[in-house]
C-alpha cells in the first residue's frame, strides 16, 4: 500500500561556485525540480524547495589558482551569479544558501563529529598521491590519468568523459598532477572513512527490494554498485580549502566535499527554519518527521552520492528519512557535443538571459520537450526556434490570442454567457477535461516531459475547435452561438493558465493577466466555469512572439567562434619527418613569382590556374586552393613556388609547371606563402 505523506522535502544538486550554470543543469535538474514542485504548490501541499551553491569542491580552488585569486574570492562572484539567475529564470527555491555559511560549517561539523563520537567512522592510514613540486597531497579532483576501464582520460574519483565510473585516484593508468603535469609519488597520510560496507545489506534491502518503482537508470547504477563489494570511503582530506575535520590530530584536513555537500540541503533548511520558523516551523520537521517525503532532483554523475553515499551518512547518524525518489536525468548535449564547461561549450543561464530578454519560458519549454529523461538529448539552436515559432507562438499563443480578440470584437471584452451545448461542443468538453487526469498522472511519476505535451494538447484541441465551429462566420446570423463557442474557449484559455503553470509560470502569469483571472488551483483544472458569464477581461496581447532567424544565427556564429578557438587552443603540429641530407634539400629549386593571371578552371572546384612570372619565362602553375582563395586576391602577389618539378598534365589538357608553397592551418585551410618585402621575379630560396 503506498504511503501518505504530509509533506515533501525537494532538493535540487548544489551546483559548483567555480562558474555559471548553463543549459545541461537546468534540464538535467533545475527546470524538473521547479516543475515539479509548483505542481505540487497548485495542489495545495505542503512542500519545501532547498537549494543552494557547494563552494567547498577541488574545481573551486582550481580555479583560484587558475586566476590568481582566492578560494572565497571564487565562491562569492560564481553563487551570486548563480543565485540571480535562477530568480531570474524562475527557479523558484523557498531557500537558496550556500556551504560557506555559518551555520552550515557548525551543523556539518556537529554531524561529523557525531558520527566520530560513536565510533562509526574508521580511521585509516593510507598511501595518497603526493605532489613533490607543490609538497602538497593531491585530492582525487587533483589527479588524472587514463581510465582503466574505457581507456579516455578521467579524474581521480569518477571516470566523467567515459564510462561514468566511480574511481580511486590509484586505479588511473599514467597519473599526473593536474596542477603541475607532475607524475605524483605514495605517501602515507590518515583519514576518516565511511564504512560502506556494513550498509550494503541495508542499502540492498531499502533500495532494490523497496523502491523497484525508480527511474531504470538510477535503479540500474544502484544495482551495479551493491552487486560489487563496497569499500570504506574517505569522508576527509588533505586540503586547504573547507571546513576543518573537528577532531584532535587532523591539522591540514577538511570535510570531503561529498560529505559537506549534501549536508547542505539540511543546513540550508535550518537557516530557514531558524529565519522564518512562523512559517516553515523547525527543520527537524523537513528532515526527520517520518510524516515527510524527500526527493533528490541530480544528474546522473551525482546518483551514487545521492543513493549509496548520503543515505548511508544518515543511517549512521540516525533519525533521519531517507529518499523516497531520486528523479535522475541523463545528460543534454550541446549541437551534438557534449557539454563542455572547459571548453567553453555550453549555453549559459545568465547570457541567455541577456540574449533574450523576456523568454525565460521558451528555454523552460525546450528544455522540458528535449528532457534527457531516460537517455541522453541534444539541444539545437534551429530546434530551439522551431518549437517557439510553431509550437508556442503557432499553437498555444495562436489559440489564446484569437479567443480573446474575437471575445473583444463581437462582445466588448467581456465573457458571453454559454447557450446549450452541441453534441460536437460536449465532445470538446469532454476531451480536454480528460488531460487532467493525463497529466496528473505524468507530473505524479515524473514524466515531465509528457506532462507538458500533454497541456500542450489542450491548445491544440482549442485550435481545432475555432477552426472547426468558425464563430466569425456564424457572427453575421447567429451569435449566441458565437457566445457559446467564445464561452468555451475562454475557459479552455483559463485550463491552460492553470496547466502551464508548472512549466510556463511567466506566460501563466501573463494569460491569467489577461483573463483576469484572480485565483486559481490545480483541482479547478478541467473546470468549465473558471470564467463567469459577464466577467470582464483584460487587454488581448500576444503571448508569445516569433524568434527571427537573426538571433539564431548570432547564436550558432558564437558557437562556431568557440569551436575555433578550442581548435587552435588544442592545435599541435605534426611531429618532424624524418632527416633529410642538405644535399637532398640542395636539389629543390625554390623561387620567388609574381601572379600575373589567376582563374578558376572550369569543372574543377579546387583548382586555380596561374600565370607566373619567374624572371625568365612566364610560366604556368596549377594549384588546389580555389577553396581557400578568389582568383583576384592573388593577382600582384609574390609566392614561393618549386620550379624543378617536372610537369604535370591534367585530364582537361592543363600542364602546371610548378608546385605553389602553401602552409596548411589547424583547421585545414591553406595559406599561400609570401614575402615580407618585395624582390625580383625567380630570386631563389636560399
Amino acid at each position: 500500500m503506498e504511503k501518505k505523506f504530509k509533506r515533501t522535502t525537494v532538493t535540487s544538486a548544489l551546483p559548483y561556485a567555480n562558474g555559471p550554470v548553463h543549459i545541461g543543469h537546468l534540464a538535467g535538474v533545475y527546470v524538473p525540480a521547479d516543475i515539479y514542485v509548483r505542481y505540487l504548490r497548485l495542489k495545495g501541499e505542503e512542500v519545501l524547495f532547498v537549494g543552494g551553491s557547494d563552494e567547498h569542491g577541488v574545481p573551486v580552488t582550481q580555479r583560484a589558482r587558475k586566476e590568481g585569486i582566492t578560494p572565497q574570492d571564487v565562491v562569492d562572484r560564481y553563487h551570486n551569479i548563480i543565485k540571480e539567475s535562477f530568480k531570474e529564470f524562475g527557479i523558484s527555491f523557498d531557500v537558496y544558501s550556500r556551504t560557506t555559511s555559518d551555520v552550515h560549517h557548525k551543523f556539518a561539523s556537529d554531524f561529523f563529529r557525531k558520527l566520530y563520537d560513536e565510533g562509526k567512522l574508521v580511521e585509516q592510514s593510507t598511501m595518497q598521491f603526493y605532489d613533490e613540486k607543490t609538497g602538497k597531497f593531491l585530492t582525487d579532483r587533483d589527479v588524472v590519468g587514463e581510465c582503466p576501464y574505457c581507456h579516455k582520460q578521467a579524474y581521480g574519483n569518477q571516470c566523467e568523459e567515459g564510462c561514468g565510473r566511480a574511481l580511486e585516484p590509484t586505479e588511473l593508468i599514467n597519473p599526473r598532477s593536474k596542477e603541475t603535469g607532475e607524475t605524483p609519488v605514495l605517501k602515507e597520510t590518515k583519514n576518516w572513512y565511511l564504512p560502506l560496507n556494513e550498509y550494503q545489506q541495508w542499502l540492498k534491502e531499502w533500495i532494490l527490494e523497496g523502491h523497484k518503482e525508480w527511474r531504470p537508470n538510477v535503479y540500474g547504477q544502484c544495482k551495479s554498485w551493491l552487486d560489487m563489494d563496497l569499500q570504506p570511503r574517505a569522508m576527509t582530506r588533505d586540503l586547504d580549502w573547507g571546513i576543518p575535520v573537528p577532531v584532535e590530530g587532523a591539522d591540514g584536513k577538511v570535510l570531503y566535499v561529498w560529505f559537506d555537500a549534501p549536508i547542505g540541503y539540511i543546513s540550508n533548511t535550518k537557516e530557514l527554519c531558524d529565519n522564518e520558523p512562523e512559517k516553515w516551523g523547525t527543520w527537524e520537521k523537513w528532515w526527520q518527521d517520518e510524516g515527510t517525503r524527500l526527493l533528490h532532483f541530480i544528474g546522473k554523475d551525482n546518483i551514487v552520492f545521492h543513493c549509496i553515499i548520503f543515505p548511508t551518512m544518515m543511517k549512521a547518524h540516525g533519525g533521519y528519512v531517507m529518499p523516497d525518489n531520486v528523479p535522475s536525468n541523463e545528460f543534454l548535449n550541446l549541437e551534438d557535443d557534449k557539454i563542455s564547461t572547459s571548453r567553453n561549450w555550453a549555453v549559459w543561464l545568465h547570457e541567455y538571459l541577456v540574449d533574450f530578454p523576456g523568454k525565460q519560458d521558451v528555454l523552460r519549454y525546450v528544455l522540458t520537450a528535449n528532457a534527457p529523461e531516460t537517455k541522453d538529448n541534444n539541444f539545437t539552436w534551429r530546434d530551439f526556434q522551431a518549437r517557439n515559432n510553431n509550437e508556442l507562438v503557432a499553437v498555444y499563443g495562436n489559440f489564446v490570442n484569437r479567443a480573446l480578440v474575437l471575445t473583444h470584437k463581437y462582445f466588448d471584452g467581456k465573457v458571453p454567457a454559454c447557450g446549450a451545448l452541441t453534441d460536437y461542443d460536449k465532445a470538446t468538453v469532454a476531451e480536454f477535461m480528460d488531460v487532467k487526469a493525463e497529466v496528473e498522472k505524468l507530473l505524479d511519476t515524473f514524466k515531465f516531459r509528457e506532462a507538458q505535451k500533454e497541456a500542450m494538447n489542450l491548445a491544440r484541441i482549442g485550435n481545432k475547435y475555432l477552426a472547426d465551429t468558425e464563430p466569425w462566420k456564424l457572427a453575421k446570423t447567429d451569435m449566441e452561438r458565437v457566445g457559446t463557442i467564445l464561452n468555451l474557449s475562454l475557459q479552455l484559455a483559463a485550463n491552460l493558465a492553470i496547466a502551464f503553470e508548472p512549466f510556463l509560470p511567466f506566460s501563466s502569469e501573463k494569460l491569467r493577466g489577461m483573463l483576469g483571472m484572480e485565483t486559481f488551483e490545480w483541482n479547478q483544472l478541467g473546470s468549465t466555469d473558471l470564467l463567469a458569464a459577464g466577467h470582464q477581461l483584460g487587454k488581448a496581447e500576444l503571448l508569445f512572439e516569433k524568434i527571427e532567424d537573426s538571433a539564431i544565427d548570432a547564436q550558432m556564429q558564437r558557437l562556431e567562434d568557440i569551436k575555433k578557438a578550442n581548435e587552435a587552443a588544442n592545435y599541435k603540429a605534426n611531429p618532424v619527418k624524418p632527416t633529410v641530407s642538405f644535399e637532398d634539400w640542395e636539389k629543390l629549386d625554390i623561387r620567388v613569382g609574381t601572379v600575373l593571371e589567376c582563374e578558376r578552371v572550369p569543372k574543377m572546384k579546387k583548382l586555380l590556374k596561374f600565370k607566373i612570372a619567374d624572371g625568365l619565362a612566364d610560366r604556368t602553375i596549377v594549384s588546389g586552393i580555389a577553396e581557400h582563395y578568389a582568383p583576384e586576391e592573388l593577382v600582384g602577389k609574390q609566392v614561393l613556388f618549386i620550379a624543378n618539378f617536372a610537369p604535370r598534365q591534367f585530364k582537361n589538357g592543363l600542364v602546371s609547371e610548378g608546385m605553389i608553397l602553401s602552409a596548411e592551418n589547424y583547421d585545414g585551410s591553406l595559406a599561400v606563402t609570401s614575402l615580407l618585402r618585395e624582390v625580383k621575379p625567380g630570386s631563389e630560396v636560399k
